[in-house]
This record gives C-alpha cells, structure tokens and sequence, in this order.
C-alpha cells in the first residue's frame, strides 16, 4: 500500500476498502499477494499480484526439477482519491492486468479480444460487484524464436489491461470477480453461469 500521508490521515473510505480486500474470499488456485503499489496514480493505492499454476500432485512435485507451469498472471491495483477524478467518476478506480498463454487455435482466433472483454464484464456481473465506467485493450502477443533458439515453438499470449470504477466501496466483490477471471484466462473450471470455457493449455 502507498499513502503520501501519514498513517493516521488515511482517509475512512481507504481503510474500509482495505478491510474488504482482506475478508476477499477468492479461489483456492489462485495465489495472491501483495506488492508495491504505483506512487503516482492517486495519493492511496494498493496492488495485488495473482498467480495460477498447474498443480501437481506432492509426489509428481517433489521428483520434477521443473516448476510448476504458469497458468496465468496479472495485476489488481486499487486506487484512491478523496478529492475525485472527472475521469474516473469517483474517488476510487480499479486497474487491472492479466496475461496467459493460449493454444495455437484459440490463440488464432480474431474473436478472442472480445471474448477476453466478455469476461471481464460477466465475472463483475456474476460476483453483482456494482461497477460504471469500465474500459481495456486487448493485445495479442505472438513469440517466434530463431538461431539457437529455433526448436522453440511459437507461442501466443493473450493480455487484458482494463479499468473500471466501482459503485461502492465493498471491494472484496470486485477482487474476487477479478481473481476468477484470472482463473478463466487460466482454463480452470469450475466457471461462473455464462462464462466460456477456455480449452486446458498445454504446450510441448
């Protein structure tokens, strides 16, 4: 968390959405944790990151030298302003990030940027986090490798950087909506009620 102030001058409204960041009930595969927050983007903020790994069974863990695979990874920062944005319509915004890999023909697909966005919106909707004013980008990330790095295949990723105000001050909705949209970039089941399922990634 970064404050320009002294601890005791943050404001109410901060304090209460970091107490429902911490009663945040979210997925068990996700792994969150807290990191330095931006300095520049509002005088209060706090950042999340989230990691979802392939699990592995302990003893399929302890005789692989490799680390689990990386499902899929991003970033939740809260910001806060008590004197308020035009921009933002409100003295909070949420700012988002998320990354994972996909398969070649999902990958591929010229519909996946929208689809990305659509679930954003249903996981916000499902989890009835109130929320207004809500923009992204969609990019999609092509790798190639060449010379000594050759026998590498190519690999696609997709990337959501998105924003939004949320209606009230009750967080721990709009962290656990984020933090299942994590999960569905992740291809985890179970997925909420009109969500599309994300073919499970694997790449050799």
């Amino acid at each position: 968390m970064t404050s320009n102030g002294p601890v005791q001058a943050v404001p109410p409204a901060f304090l209460d959405a970091l107490a429902a960041v911490r009663r945040s009930s979210c997925r068990r595969e996700i792994h969150l944790q807290e990191i330095p927050a931006p300095a520049r983007l509002a005088p209060y903020a706090l950042a999340l990151s989230a990691d979802v790994h392939e699990r592995l069974g302990r003893k399929a863990a302890a005789e692989s030298a490799q680390p689990a695979e990386e499902l899929a990874t991003g970033r939740f920062v809260l910001l806060h302003d008590p004197a308020g944005s035009a921009l933002w319509d409100g003295t909070f915004r949420i700012v988002t990030y998320i990354r994972a890999r996909m398969e070649p023909e999902m990958g591929n697909d010229t519909m996946l940027g929208s689809v990305a966005w659509t679930w954003l919106l249903d996981a916000l909707n499902e989890s009835n986090a109130s929320y207004r004013q809500a923009g992204g980008t969609t990019t999609r990330v092509l790798s190639e490798s060449y010379g000594t790095l050759s026998e590498r295949s190519e690999t696609i990723d997709i990337e959501l950087r998105a924003s939004w105000t949320p209606g009230d001050h009750d967080i721990s909705t709009h962290l656990e909506a984020w933090a299942d949209m994590v999960c569905t970039f992740a291809g985890l089941p179970p997925l909420p009620s009109g969500v599309t399922a994300l073919p499970h990634r694997r790449l050799s």
